[in-house]
């Protein structure tokens, strides 16, 4: 059986890297890449159906594919690894993908794919604070607490998990992994006209949150882990 990571950020992302760097530090045995060729980022479940698209292997256990991250989760059931996927792993995307987020999200989207097929999916992001820097290594360690977490966590057929790790200063305190439901509300939708065209202008830290919720648990400084039901 074999441990599929995809991101929405393409194949050659930092995040993705970082993924594949927990998979190394846990053991994880049998671990391929299927990810998309090029950046997808807010496709959402967009699929690839009115045009032929190619996969590019570019060794054993690495597949570019031309194509979503939905796209890659199903050319990894259907055509890639038929002997039998455990398990789908999408990021670490740089950014929240947070409350309403999840409707918009590739990240989101490649494990939601793997839930339809009663596959179990993580899906794992990182907020960002104010435009700072990710680091990358420490992204890596909070997912491995994360999954050391999760793998004994049960999970109903046809739900999938939602991970979205805190944007921590140097001198933050541990952070706890809280399971928490989805924010239900809005995201900013504030717009500015310039020349008869609107541009979006929203404040994403801004956002209204339900109180213990997970955009409230990550905005907090915590590791905020839902578990979404198709």
């Amino acid at each position: 059986m074999t441990i599929i990571l995809t991101n929405d950020d393409g194949i050659d992302a930092p995040g993705l890297r970082s993924l594949l760097q927990v998979t190394t530090l846990r053991n994880m045995r049998n671990v391929a890449i299927v990810a998309p060729q090029r950046p997808h980022s807010g496709c959402g479940h967009q699929v690839t159906t009115h045009r032929p698209f190619q996969i590019e292997c570019r060794n054993p256990a690495e597949f570019a594919v031309d194509g979503t991250p939905a796209d890659c989760t199903r050319v990894s059931l259907s055509h890639l690894f038929q002997d039998g996927v455990e398990l789908v792993l999408s990021g670490i995307n740089p950014g929240g993908n947070l409350g309403a987020d999840v409707y918009t999200s590739g990240t989101v989207a490649a494990v939601r794919e793997a839930a339809f097929h009663r596959i179990p999916g993580i899906a794992i992001s990182h907020y960002i604070q104010r435009r700072r820097p990710i680091d990358w290594d420490l992204a890596a360690q909070l997912c491995l607490k994360v999954l050391d977490k999760l793998m004994f966590q049960p999970l109903q057929p046809r739900t999938y998990w939602n991970v979205n790790l805190p944007h921590l200063d140097i001198d933050s305190p541990e952070p706890e992994i809280i399971i928490c439901p989805l924010c239900t509300q809005p995201l900013p939708s504030a717009y500015r006209l310039e020349k008869e065209h609107l541009h979006y202008a929203g404040d994403y830290g801004k956002r209204a949150r339900d109180p213990g919720s997970d955009v409230d648990i990550c905005f907090s400084g915590h590791i905020a882990v839902t578990p979404i039901e198709l």
